[in-house]
């Protein structure tokens, strides 16, 4: 069973390089995943160097639309706010660390109070104060909200990869923010021209 996301993120930090560094890459469970809350998971890496890995799992929708988690948090929905459709979007599963935290995908990167830059103008916020902008504006649009995160100790998402318990590709923003949640998973594989059925077939990365 993969040790996957049991990790604090920050848990161990090594001087030796990540051998690859898989940040703006999806992850795509292999069919032998054992760990349930990684089995047919797609997973976006956010951050992947030699402290480790930090990735949000993104087609795992909860049974909780954004609206109610608004309300749980005490953030009002303005009436512009409304007008969009924010507040029908699930909040996902992100991963198994921290599920009692939320953390908001988006793009355009913009300017919060914490957030990690990723690449091609997607970042990763933790902080109240985009959703409270959500709440006001319905901005930004392009979001997907998560309780909990995917984390990796220092080489252990390396160790993981050579284990075959994951194929690697690049991101398509698209995949994240255009497709609905059920979609996302194929149109991943469609990025390395397989199919689900196909995939015990395949070993290694991309």
């Amino acid at each position: 069973m993969t040790e996957t996301g049991t990790t604090d993120y920050n848990a161990r930090v090594t001087d030796e390089p990540a051998s690859v560094c898989l940040t703006h890459h999806f992850l795509i469970a292999m069919p032998a995943m054992a760990d349930p809350n990684f089995s047919r998971s797609l997973t976006y890496i956010c951050e992947h160097n030699q402290h480790g890995a930090l990735g949000i799992i993104v087609n795992r929708p909860m049974d909780m639309d954004l609206a109610t988690l608004f309300e749980r948090v005490n953030i009002p929905f303005a009436e512009i706010a409304r007008q969009t459709a924010i507040g029908a979007m699930p909040v996902y599963f992100g991963g198994p660390v921290q599920t009692d935290r939320g953390f908001v995908l988006h793009r355009p990167t913009g300017h919060w109070q914490s957030t990690l830059a990723v690449k091609d103008g997607i970042g990763l916020t933790s902080t109240r104060d985009i959703l409270i902008e959500m709440g006001s504006s319905g901005i930004p649009s392009e979001i997907l909200v998560t309780l909990g995160y995917a984390g990796w100790s220092a080489g252990q998402l390396e160790w993981e990869l050579s284990q075959n318990a994951w194929l690697t590709v690049g991101a398509d923003p698209q995949i994240l923010f255009d497709l609905p949640p059920e979609e996302r998973l194929a149109a991943a594989m469609q990025l390395l021209g397989i199919d689900f059925a196909n995939l015990s077939e395949v070993a290694g990365h991309a």
